[in-house]
């Protein structure tokens, strides 16, 4: 299964649905104190994954297409992949948590738990299936050593 749709794009359709939801669903309203910095704490540490991850995979000059996975030549598992095999994805969620926040609905829970099931199965598993083949045993290792998200 090759992915036809770059993961960034993937986030922002689900930001657009935490959107609509919070602006159609008459329930689901919630605030506390400090919800706002949690946010803006979430986005900047969402932001601050990605970024490594990406400065990462430059070091090691080796592709952040996440479209075309067979054009990886090195695996990177040291760092931030040390905790998380896919840190880019991993910051894109807690973006998305942090832009639920924001909109203050705790059914944008349900849509950020979507996105996490939308990459496992269409973004992530044929990644893991191109990476095996390119690197086998190290990537089999690796997977066990660890987690697909944190």
């Amino acid at each position: 299964m090759k992915m036809k749709v770059p993961p960034a794009v993937i986030m922002l359709i689900f930001g657009g649905l935490m959107y609509v939801l919070d602006r159609f669903l008459p329930v689901g309203e919630f605030d506390f104190f400090g919800r706002q910095e949690l946010a803006m704490i979430l986005s900047g540490l969402g932001v601050l994954v990605i970024l490594i991850s990406v400065i990462q995979f430059f070091i090691k000059k080796t592709t952040v297409d996440p479209l075309n996975p067979k054009k990886t030549r090195k695996l990177v598992t040291n760092g931030v992949y040390n905790y998380t095999r896919n840190p880019m994805y991993l910051g894109m969620l807690l973006f998305l948590l942090a832009f639920g926040l924001k909109l203050g609905n705790a059914f944008n829970t349900l849509i950020a738990a979507g996105f996490v099931s939308y990459m496992n199965h269409f973004q992530i598993k044929p990644e893991e299936d191109a990476l095996m083949e390119l690197f086998g045993q190290d990537y089999k290792i690796y997977c066990k050593l660890t987690r697909r998200w944190f």
